[in-house]
């Protein structure tokens, strides 16, 4: 029976306060009145979840936490007290975050990139905010070119930090970002670079060819939905076509491209026309 994590339990016996689960090891948990099934026989598997109640007593729960232990995710800080911060994480007992786990002073209503751990003083689950130290980039998992998942970490001076695969940090640059981003989004991404000290530079399209045919379907949708039509060139500003697309100049001349030579579109002076024989 792990802590902060689902575990699949089997129904042992009911009590007036709920009934108790066992795992394989006869570990027992109560799972409380309120998360009971309707249905249900002795020895039935339940997926719960468990956690330390109010009481620091271990309890189970068919409610499922917005983070587990060592999960990464953005939670909205309820309260704040001469302890720390208290986070919803989506049970009844609010997530704690000390202050000294605090990259910055949280406040009420505030949403933070959060890391969840068992404290091994306490032995309770807790949260960070200062995510970098559970990321290590001494060893690499990942390599050029590989796609990677990526939780955007926060802004810097030259772009956006992210964490890649939840164990190492990256970097996106400015002049990589075609789209709008927060801290807390999850998305895919692909290692362009691995720098000296492995730094990871991180891009969100794929590179060179690789990004010619799920950009080619972009266009190809945009011309569909604007009756076959896009004023845009390779004349155009790289702003309009990002704002409109998502994309680099780059990237869209080469979808383009390779639109043109498969005869799907034509190229006029005032935009691109969706050849007759496509459009819907």
């Amino acid at each position: 029976m792990e802590l902060g994590q689902i575990n699949t339990l089997e129904i042992l016996r009911e009590t007036d306060h709920g009934m108790y689960l066992v795992d394989d090891d006869d570990h027992q948990v109560l799972l409380p009145n309120r998360y009971v099934p309707k249905e249900f026989k002795i020895w039935d598997k339940l997926d719960v979840f468990v956690y330390l109640d109010n009481e620091e007593r271990l309890v189970a729960s068919t409610d499922m936490p917005y983070i587990k232990k060592d999960e990464f995710a953005l939670l909205r800080c309820n309260q704040v007290t001469d302890f720390g911060a208290f986070l919803d994480w989506g049970m009844v007992k609010e997530l704690f975050c000390p202050f000294m786990e605090q990259a910055f002073k949280m406040k009420p209503g505030g949403w933070y990139l959060v890391y969840c751990y068992l404290d091994e003083k306490t032995e309770r689950l807790v949260a960070s905010s200062k995510t970098n130290r559970f990321l290590d980039n001494r060893e690499l998992t990942v390599k050029e070119f590989e796609e990677v998942d990526l939780i955007v970490s926060h802004p810097s001076d030259l772009g956006w930090n992210v964490i890649v695969n939840k164990k190492h940090t990256g970097l996106i640059f400015k002049d990589n970002i075609f789209k709008d981003i927060s801290v807390g989004d999850k998305m895919k991404g692909i290692v362009k670079k691995i720098r000296p000290g492995n730094k990871l530079d991180i891009v969100l399209e794929k590179i060179g060819y690789r990004n010619i045919e799920p950009n080619s379907e972009r266009i190809l949708q945009e011309l569909q939905d604007n009756n076959g039509f896009i004023n845009l060139t390779d004349k155009s500003n790289p702003e309009a076509i990002k704002n409109k697309l998502q994309m680099s100049k780059k990237s869209f001349k080469k979808a383009v491209g390779s639109l043109y030579r498969e005869r799907q579109i034509e190229i006029k002076q005032d935009g691109i026309y969706l050849v007759e024989d496509f459009l819907d």
